[in-house]
């Protein structure tokens, strides 16, 4: 077979001169030197944090690919700003929440194309475009892992009528002076695990050009983002009975079922005092985690130490938390793995040694509510290789890699 291709190749390169006009190769002459890959262009520089929204946010409005804005009597395309969010934990932080009111300005002062207007669930309703974005911590390589030494900034517009996105902005900034204290509902929400609502969000924002579809997990879900996004601002504002109503309309939607709708309806409990609520609606958050394999929980310790810390406004519903977890993973037969985390601020060595020794502490409260756990999970500590925001503060913004995850295993 081989020796019939090399004959047919000279047949075919006559065929192709006969059809082009340009004379047949001579086959032992034909070069095989291989051509050199392009290389790709390099990424764009690390700028002062203002400097660089500005650039990200100019690259979005000015190269996008739009279609007549309408009638004459609405001449103007309407956009809504979906709350922007870290692009591995999917919070919300003072830094991005700034960047969305600055992008919002910087439409009215100088884009006239656009208008603005809330994003609600009614104006969603009407398809208009869709301003996203992600702020991602890296690392000197541009990585997300490690110590974050600078931020990454990705703005999309997405076009709900065509279902695509219509341009980029991308741009890195340096960490000096960014605030990335979380928003208090991510504050004061207990627990995470992957939401395919926020991973759809994330994708269509990173990773993507001009012209690529909206990812289905967002599009999908948007109408619901917009009621969350307005429980989340309520919370904010300390409109707690206001937050709790619109997020039971979150999850009474046809995409209700969202990790952060749960969290959400906790918290609102939870500061309203209705204890018992509060304990179904922790049960249903650690039952979606369980159900996706992982739950990570924002148990805070002493430094240096196994115990909790001592603020009880903080560590009041630990308790109650551990007690739902043993209990959720017993009736589910499920075995857990049980691995702490740490920041990655001290001696790596030290990070692994008090990870575990967290971990273990922690499955032994999960064996104290549910002895049958004894057999069922294991302890393990993860140090600081597993950051999520890996900016090494130690304080209320990375919490999250401080955190004890739950894993399903198999037993």
């Amino acid at each position: 077979m081989t020796a019939l291709r090399h004959l047919a190749l000279p047949g075919l390169c006559m065929l192709l001169s006969a059809c082009t006009g340009l004379p047949a190769p001579n086959a032992a002459s034909t070069p095989t030197t291989p051509v050199a890959a392009v290389p790709p262009p390099p990424p764009p520089p690390t700028l002062p944090y203002d400097q660089a929204v500005l650039n990200a946010a100019t690259a979005l409005l000015k190269n996008a690919t739009l279609p007549p804005p309408g009638t004459p009597a609405q001449p103007r395309y309407t956009v809504v700003i979906d709350p922007l969010i870290d692009g591995m934990t999917g919070a919300q932080s003072a830094a991005t929440r700034s960047m969305g009111v600055r992008l919002a300005a910087l439409m009215r002062e100088q884009y006239p194309q656009y208008d603005v207007q809330p994003f609600t669930a009614a104006n969603v309703a009407r398809s208009p475009l869709v301003l996203i974005g992600t702020f991602t911590g890296v690392n000197a390589q541009r990585q997300t892992a490690g110590l974050r030494e600078a931020y990454r900034i990705c703005f999309a517009l997405a076009d709900l009528k065509s279902g695509k996105l219509v341009s980029k902005g991308l741009a890195f900034a340096q960490a000096a002076g960014v605030d990335t204290t979380p928003l208090a509902s991510y504050r004061d929400a207990p627990a995470w695990t992957e939401d395919p609502a926020t991973l759809g969000y994330i994708r269509t924002c990173q990773g993507t050009r001009a012209g690529d579809p909206i990812n289905a997990l967002y599009s999908e879900r948007i109408v619901a983002a917009a009621l969350v996004a307005e429980a989340t601002d309520a919370y904010d504002a300390g409109r707690y009975q206001e937050s709790l109503d619109l997020y039971l309309g979150a999850q009474r939607s046809s995409a209700g079922d969202q990790f952060r709708v749960h969290n959400g309806i906790y918290l609102a409990h939870w500061k309203l005092g209705h204890r018992e609520q509060a304990e179904a609606a922790f049960g249903k958050i650690v039952d979606y985690g369980l159900e996706h394999q992982r739950l990570a929980v924002k148990l805070l310790f002493r430094p240096g130490s196994t115990a909790f810390v001592a603020d009880n406004r903080v560590a009041g519903p630990y308790a109650l938390w551990l007690k739902t977890i043993a209990a959720r993973a017993s009736a589910g037969k499920a075995c857990l793995e049980v691995s702490g985390h740490t920041s990655p601020t001290g001696p790596e060595p030290l990070n692994e040694r008090l990870s575990l020794l967290r971990a273990e502490y922690v499955k032994s409260q999960l064996e104290s509510n549910v002895p049958a756990l004894a057999q069922r999970s294991i302890a393990s500590g993860m140090g600081s290789r597993q950051t999520m925001v890996g900016n090494g503060r130690d304080d209320a913004s990375d919490a999250l890699d401080r955190r004890v995850e739950f894993k399903v295993i198999a037993c």
